[in-house]
């Protein structure tokens, strides 16, 4: 894989502590990447509430994610990290969204925190799950689809159950596509003469 730069913003009220972790262990599970958390949180946009569910529209967030990374070029994805419940129809509900390909993805904290199900406060679980799902969805923006290894990050989690079981790793499959990927990238930039 090579060089990327992620940068990280959070949407109205975060976690600052696992903002932080988060933005650790990425360049700990996508090897020969930097991450950088963007100054300015951004508010939680009113508009993408959705009153009869509760909820928030995810697709409504990553637009506007999208229109930050359009702004800010030095950045390979822009990854948002709010701590709201978020769906995509059909979905009742997602852990995140991402463009695939492109520079913004999104991740929730809301159902990644062990006391949403009702169990104790455990910082080192919420952390792992927001890595992974953190890394899932800037697989997406790397142009990866989910993978069928139940214990590849790049796996839809339909559940917080999949979600644990999964690693914050790409399996071999899906690294020899960013890979190949990557190198075809490379192969099209025009080499001077």
């Amino acid at each position: 894989m090579s060089q990327m730069k992620v940068g990280i913003i959070r949407i109205g009220e975060t976690n600052e502590d696992l903002v932080n972790r988060v933005q650790e262990n990425l360049t700990t599970s996508l090897p020969q990447t930097t991450a950088a958390q963007i100054a300015e949180a951004l508010p939680l946009p009113q508009q993408a509430y959705d009153e009869e569910r509760e909820q928030y529209h995810s697709n409504t967030i990553l637009n506007i994610i999208r229109t930050e990374a359009e702004k800010i070029k030095s950045f390979d994805a822009i990854l948002g990290i709010v701590d709201v419940d978020i769906f995509a129809r059909p979905l009742s509900f997602v852990f995140g969204q991402a463009e695939n390909p492109g520079k913004a993805a999104l991740i929730s904290l809301w159902r990644l925190n062990p006391e949403f199900y009702g169990k104790k406060a455990n910082m080192e679980l919420f952390v792992e799950r927001s890595t992974k799902e953190a890394v899932h969805e800037i697989g997406h923006t790397l142009g990866l689809q989910h993978c069928s290894n139940p214990f590849c990050v790049m796996y839809f989690s339909n559940s917080i159950f999949e979600t644990d079981r999964k690693q914050s790793l790409f399996c071999n499959k899906c690294y020899l596509k960013i890979e190949n990927s990557q190198a075809t990238k490379d192969e099209d930039v025009e080499q001077p003469s």
